[in-house]
């Protein structure tokens, strides 16, 4: 019987970014309110849930529609920058700078995950020997969020963006 219990531990599942990009909530370019970026509508017969499927961002605060439909695609990559969703390249509201970088999620799930990684102190990550270890969520968090010193910091940061959500 292991001496750790499990809501101290964390076990990777295995989740890329590609799993988060169903629902992402993004600052409305009309109102700078919460939108979302969702699914869109699919032609008649076609059931296409992947990374280039129709998407339409919708906010509920002034009304502004915009579909997506098989264009581009730009995920975030620069960690010194705000982050923006990959369809329309409006910004993505949960996220927050602190000292070392931003922080940042597509939607709380995401944010979630990264959360439970941070706060957790045994962390189990995919043996060496397995493939695509590298492509996971919390295999590719940036090193200072990774490390124990800045546990606090980092969780801090987590629940700012989570009041953001009430304050919307």
């Amino acid at each position: 019987m292991s001496s750790i219990s499990t809501h101290h531990r964390f076990r990777d599942p295995r989740s890329t970014k590609y799993d988060f990009l169903a629902s992402v909530l993004v600052c409305c370019p009309g109102c700078a309110n919460i939108a979302h970026v969702v699914a869109g509508p699919e032609p008649a017969g076609v059931h296409d849930p992947d990374l280039f499927a129709p998407r339409r961002l919708v906010c509920r605060n002034c009304g502004a529609a915009k579909e997506w439909s098989r264009k581009g695609v730009a995920l975030h990559r620069d960690r010194d920058e705000p982050a923006t969703d990959p369809y329309f390249g409006v910004r993505l509201w949960l996220q927050i700078e602190t000292r070392h970088g931003w922080i940042w999620a597509y939607n709380l799930g995401h944010l979630d995950l990264i959360r439970r990684f941070v706060q957790a102190p045994l962390r189990e990550g995919i043996p060496w020997h397995d493939h695509g270890r590298k492509m996971t969520v919390v295999a590719r968090l940036p090193a200072w969020m990774q490390q124990a010193k800045n546990r606090h910091e980092v969780l801090r940061a987590i629940a700012r963006i989570h009041a953001s959500l009430l304050c919307a």
